[in-house]
C-alpha cells in the first residue's frame, strides 16, 4: 500500500499517536430551559414546553462546547466512541486565517436600548494567544505540521464514528489532494465514497492565482465512511424549467409526460403499467410508457453542486462570520447520511451552521470551537430557531487546568511545593516578585501586593477579606494605600467579588483590582512567544423592583476592561449598552456551583438591533431568591452578577 509520510509522522520507527487524556466536561449553563417545565403563572411558553420536556424525559441535552478539540475529542471518547452517526468539519485551510474576528459596536442607542443604526464603529479583535498557539500546531511547520495535526484529529474522529456512519471533510485546493491520503490510511481506501465539488458563487481565490491563472471558485468535500455498510439516503433536485420543456413533451389529462422504453421493465412492472393504461405501442413493435412528470422525483444530486451558492452579505441567516458555510449545504449532507434522531458531531463550530442545521432537521447534534467569540456566534444563532430544544454550553475548565498543574509542577511529595511553584510560575508572568512568609498575599509588583487563586476554585469575598487583613499588617495603618493596594489573579470568581472587593476597598482604604489569568498560560508555547495580559473584570450593575411576587430587573452600568478595545472605539461609545451583545438572567439560581440556567434573554441581530434593558418574572411562591445576571459583550466576554430578593405573598 502506497503511503504518504511528513516529518513528525514517526518517533523511535513507531507513528505518534493523538494525545488521549479524558477530562471532564463541567456544563456552565443550560440555555433554552426553565427551572421548572410548566411554565410560570402568566408567563408565555417562549421556551417550548414540548421540547423541554423531551429533554427531561431523554436525558439528551445538545451540547455546545468551548475548547481545543485536541482535548474535548479525547473527553468525548468514553460516552461517544462508535456512537456519533455522521460527522461534518470545515478544518482551517492554508490561508492565514489566525483567528481574529471583526467587532462591532452597535450605533448609539435610544433611552430604550435601540439601535438607530447597524453599527457606530468596527474593529478587528487580534486572536488571543492560545488562538494563535492553535494555528501555530496546525500550520507552524507548514505542511508538515498540519498533516500531523490532521492524522491525529481524524484518528480519533473514527474512533467516534459509529459502525455505519459517515465523515465529510470540507476543504479547499490548497490540502485536499494531501488529506485524501490521510484519510485513505485512517478510514481505508476502499470506505472513500465520494470527491464533492461545491462551486461556489463567491470567489475567494487570491489576486496573485486570479492574475496568472484560474480564477478559484470551487471547494472540495471529501466524503468516507467507516464501513460498506453505511446510511444513505437518495436526494433529488427539481427539473429545471428547461429540461421539462425539452424532455416532457406530450400532454394529456393526468398532466405532461415523456415516453420511456420498456426495455428494463419488470414483468411485475409491467402489468401494473398496462393496468394504469399507461403503456403505448408505437409501430406495431415498439412498446414504450408514459413517465409523468408529476411521478418524477427530480434529477438525483450528483457529486457537483453548483446549486448551492454561499452566504451573500443579504442573507436572512448571516451573522457575519468569515467563514460562514451556508445552511443549504449542510442540510443536503445531513439529509444524505443520517436519520432523524441521529447524533451529528462538528469540533470546528466557526459560526455554528452545523448545529443550527441539524437542530432544524431533528437530529441531535454536539458541536465545539477554540474560539469563545465562535461559541458565542452560535448560542445567539442556535437562539433565533423558534423553538430550539434545551442544550447545554460546556468547557473542560478546571480539570484541564489541574491536568496542566500536575504536568508541569510534579511534586507528589509535597502539595505545598506543587502550590509554591505554580504560583511563582503565575507570578513571573505578572512581573511580580515572590513573597514569602504570608498566607494571603503571595507576590509584589511596583508596590502592589499580589494574591494569585488556586487552579481549582474561584476567588471569594473570604480571600479578599483575608487578604485585605494581612495586607494591613505588612503595610501599616499610617501607609498611603491608595497608591498601592492589592491585585487579585484569578482563573474565576466567585459571583459579586469585583462589586464587592469595590465596596471593601472602600471601608479599608485599600486599591484592590481583579484580574482573570487567561488560558493562555496552559500552552508552554503561548507563554515562551511573549507576554501574557491580564485583563480586568468587568463592571456589572442590575437593580430590582418588588411588587408582590412580580420581579422587574432593569440593567443600569456596564463597564469593560478599555485594554482590549483601542482608543478610537472607545471614543464612539457613548452609552455603556453599546457594549453588550446579549444578556440572560436565572431568576432561581442555587447557589456557586450550579449551574446557570438561560430563563430569559435579550440579544442583537441584523435583523433586530434592539437589546431590552428590563426583565421581568412572576415568582409562584414567596421566598428568598437568588437572582444571576449574566452580561455578554460585543467580544464574547461574559461577566455575572447575582441579586439576592425578597419576594412576598
Amino acid at each position: 500500500m502506497t503511503e504518504l509520510t511528513w516529518e513528525g509522522k514517526y518517533r523511535d520507527d513507531k507513528k505518534v499517536a493523538p494525545v488521549r487524556i479524558a477530562l471532564p466536561f463541567q456544563t456552565i449553563e443550560t440555555v433554552n430551559e426553565t427551572r421548572q417545565v410548566a411554565a410560570a403563572h402568566g408567563t408565555p411558553d417562549m421556551f417550548g414546553q414540548a421540547a423541554q420536556q423531551e429533554a427531561k424525559e431523554s436525558g439528551w441535552y445538545n451540547r455546545l462546547i468551548w475548547g481545543d478539540k485536541k482535548y474535548v475529542l479525547p473527553s468525548l471518547l468514553p460516552e461517544f466512541a462508535g456512537k456519533v452517526n455522521l460527522i461534518y468539519i470545515d478544518p482551517p485551510f492554508d490561508t492565514g486565517a489566525n483567528f481574529s474576528f471583526t467587532a462591532s459596536v452597535p450605533a448609539d442607542p435610544d433611552h430604550d436600548g435601540n439601535s438607530t443604526e447597524s453599527s457606530a464603529a468596527q474593529f478587528v479583535k487580534q486572536p488571543s494567544m492560545l488562538e494563535q498557539k492553535a494555528y501555530r500546531d496546525t500550520w507552524g511547520r507548514g505542511l508538515d505540521s498540519y498533516l500531523q495535526w490532521f492524522y491525529e484529529t481524524a484518528i480519533l474522529l473514527r474512533e467516534l464514528l459509529a459502525d455505519d456512519g459517515s465523515i465529510y471533510v470540507h476543504l479547499d485546493w490548497h490540502v485536499g489532494h494531501y488529506a485524501k491520503c490521510v484519510l485513505d490510511e485512517v478510514f481505508g481506501y476502499e470506505n472513500f465514497r465520494n470527491e464533492i465539488v461545491w462551486k461556489r458563487t463567491t470567489n475567494t481565490g487570491s489576486s496573485k492565482v486570479l492574475a496568472k491563472g484560474f480564477s478559484n471558485d470551487h471547494d472540495i468535500i471529501l466524503y468516507f465512511t467507516k464501513s460498506e455498510n453505511y446510511v444513505s439516503n437518495k436526494l433529488f433536485l427539481p427539473h429545471s424549467k428547461e429540461y421539462i420543456k425539452s424532455k416532457f413533451t406530450q400532454e394529456d389529462e393526468r398532466g405532461l409526460y415523456q415516453l420511456q422504453p420498456l426495455k428494463t421493465v419488470s414483468d411485475e412492472k409491467l402489468a401494473t403499467l398496462r393496468q394504469q393504461n399507461r403503456v403505448v405501442e408505437q409501430e406495431g413493435k415498439y412498446l414504450r410508457y408514459k413517465q409523468y412528470l408529476s411521478d418524477s422525483k427530480g434529477k438525483p444530486v450528483n457529486d457537483i453542486w453548483t446549486d448551492v451558492h454561499s452566504v451573500n452579505s443579504q442573507a436572512l441567516e448571516r451573522v457575519n462570520y468569515a467563514t460562514q458555510k451556508p445552511e443549504a449545504l449542510l442540510e443536503r449532507i445531513i439529509k444524505a447520511s443520517s436519520n432523524e434522531g441521529d447524533l451529528v458531531l462538528d469540533c470546528f463550530c466557526g459560526s455554528g451552521t452545523t448545529a443550527a442545521t441539524t437542530e432544524k432537521l431533528g437530529r441531535r447534534w454536539i458541536t465545539a470551537d477554540l474560539g469563545r467569540f465562535s461559541i458565542h456566534t452560535t448560542r445567539k444563532r442556535l437562539l433565533g430557531i423558534e423553538h430550539v430544544k434545551p442544550f447545554i454550553v460546556q468547557n473542560l475548565g478546571k480539570y484541564e487546568r489541574q491536568q496542566w498543574m500536575e504536568a508541569e509542577f510534579d511534586h507528589p511529595e509535597n502539595r505545598l511545593a506543587q502550590l509554591n511553584a505554580y504560583r511563582s510560575f503565575i507570578l513571573d508572568l505578572y512581573h511580580a516578585n515572590a513573597l514569602a512568609g504570608y498566607t494571603w498575599l503571595h507576590g509584589a509588583k511596583a508596590g502592589r501586593m499580589v494574591h494569585v487563586g488556586g487552579v481549582s476554585s474561584p476567588v471569594t469575598v473570604e480571600d479578599i477579606k483575608a487578604s485585605i487583613k494581612e495586607f494591613w499588617q505588612l503595610a501599616g495603618k499610617e501607609r498611603n494605600a491608595q497608591t498601592n493596594g492589592i491585585d487579585f489573579l484569578g482563573w474565576d470568581f466567585a459571583f459579586e467579588v469585583n462589586e464587592t472587593a469595590q465596596h471593601m476597598a472602600a471601608e479599608n482604604k485599600v486599591n484592590i483590582r481583579c484580574l482573570k489569568i487567561p488560558r493562555e498560560v496552559l500552552e508552554k508555547q503561548a507563554v515562551e512567544q511573549g507576554d501574557i495580559v491580564f485583563y480586568e473584570l468587568a463592571y456589572l450593575d442590575a437593580k430590582t423592583s418588588i411588587k408582590g411576587k412580580n420581579v422587574g430587573l432593569t440593567l443600569n452600568n456596564f463597564v469593560i476592561s478599555p485594554d482590549e478595545v483601542p482608543q478610537e472605539v472607545q471614543q464612539s461609545i457613548t452609552h455603556w449598552s453599546q457594549w453588550i451583545d446579549y444578556w440572560a438572567v436565572d431568576w432561581n439560581y442555587q447557589g456557586y456551583g450550579d449551574t446557570f440556567h438561560n430563563e430569559w434573554q435579550s440579544y442583537r441581530t441584523k435583523q433586530r438591533p434592539k437589546l431590552e434593558l428590563q426583565a421581568s418574572h412572576v415568582y409562584e411562591e414567596a421566598g428568598t431568591y437568588q437572582v444571576l445576571v449574566k452580561v455578554i459583550d460585543i467580544l464574547g466576554n461574559d461577566t455575572t452578577k447575582i441579586v439576592e430578593i425578597e419576594v412576598g405573598g
